[in-house]
């Protein structure tokens, strides 16, 4: 039988190609190394970045550049409270008015009055009804916090058994307006009981001219301004 060498069979086969890879595996190479380079990029920050992140890290621990707040000069401070107080107090030879309520201190269109809430320690509600009726309403303590003592803890403003209340200004019009018409009608019916006479008397003038004579004069009541 004929035999073959084996070795020159092997040597026979062609020799595979050595050289650049497929065209598949060079483009699956390509993405991979480009894979790669974003994911470094990622996670290494750029430049700009890096100084921008610096500038704040330097702005939030730079301490605060604020000027100093000097304090007020005694002398001007203390001739300001004096001001405050004269104007308040007044002449120091008057006793101070516990009820004195400024007029700049009253609101517009409103009027101040100081009322009854307490007699020998004592309320009377039925005098606190007939307030109410009448349209007044205690001013609320937190208008005018000067006016109690800092702590306070009530709603309204109270000086030695009376309180401060409001009312509108037309409504406090109109009942002085009132009170004064009533006055003056009991004048004319005093008067007509001065000159008439009972029944079976001479009646009391002199020719159509009454003999009763009663001097009138109208004087304005003083009403401080402050």
């Amino acid at each position: 039988m004929e035999t073959t060498d084996t070795t020159q069979i092997a040597d026979a086969e062609p020799a595979k190609k050595r050289g650049r890879p497929s065209g598949k595996l060079a483009k699956a190479a390509r993405e991979a190394k480009k894979a790669e380079q974003a994911a470094h990029e990622q996670d290494i920050p750029s430049i700009s970045e890096i100084s921008r992140s610096t500038m704040r890290e330097d702005i939030s621990e730079r301490p605060e550049m604020r000027p100093i707040m000097r304090e007020e000069d005694p002398r001007v401070r203390a001739a300001r409270r004096a001001a405050e107080l004269r104007d308040h107090l007044g002449s120091m030879d008057e006793a101070p008015d516990d009820f004195f309520i400024p007029s700049a201190d009253i609101p517009s269109g409103w009027t101040y009055e100081w009322k009854r809430k307490t007699l020998l320690g004592q309320e009377d509600p039925a005098y606190q009804v007939q307030l109410a009726q009448k349209g007044w309403e205690p001013v609320p303590a937190y208008r005018h916090p000067s006016y109690m003592p800092v702590g306070w803890k009530g709603a309204t403003i109270e000086r030695k058994g009376m309180i401060l209340m409001e009312r509108p200004l037309e409504i406090t019009e109109e009942a002085r307006n009132f009170e004064l018409r009533k006055a003056r009608n009991q004048v004319r019916q005093k008067e007509a009981q001065l000159a008439g006479a009972p029944d079976g008397q001479f009646e009391r003038n002199n020719k159509d001219s009454s003999l009763v004579k009663v001097k009138k004069s109208y004087e304005a009541m003083p009403i401080p301004k402050d």
